[in-house]
């Protein structure tokens, strides 16, 4: 699966958008999902996988513990990798993005309320079937649904 052949959204037209690569989360509790609710001033409150963007000198997998924790305050590891795909975006800072991303089954090993640091988003746990609705992007349902069809 390539992320040329699969992208959910659609681009503005004029925009720009560069290519992002990013790593997302899928971490269950008590047969909830993990999501954060984010709540920015300058656009409706929303929810999304706990998760975002690869940094320079990063791999998927240390970018998806980086932005666990930033966002959640939970120490996570990679499991398996259950989707990849693009999704059209605009980010917090108000930049176009192709989310590259890639979608991990993620498992907590720790909680270090010290790693949060992105205070406008809430941990929040959501029955799977829920999160489906709840979430902004068409890739991340699309990587929960394929998550869930993958555990049947």
């Amino acid at each position: 699966m390539s992320f040329s052949t699969l992208r959910f959204g659609a681009p503005d037209r004029g925009v720009a958008y560069r290519k992002r690569p990013a790593a997302y989360g899928l971490l269950v509790r008590e047969g909830r999902l993990a999501l954060v609710h984010v709540t920015l001033d300058d656009r409706p409150p929303f929810h999304d996988l706990p998760g975002g963007g690869v940094d320079p000198g990063e791999d998927a997998q240390q970018a998806l513990v980086r932005e666990f924790g930033e966002e959640t305050g939970l120490v996570v590891r990679p499991a398996r990798e259950v989707a990849r795909a693009g999704q059209y975006m605009l980010s917090a800072h108000r930049e176009h993005f192709l989310s590259q991303g890639v979608f991990f089954e993620a498992i907590q090993t720790g909680e270090r309320p010290d790693l949060k640091i992105e205070q406008d988003h809430e941990l929040q746990w959501i029955a799977p079937v829920d999160a489906l609705v709840k979430l902004r992007h068409g890739s991340h349902a699309w990587a929960v649904a394929a998550w869930m069809r993958s555990r049947v």
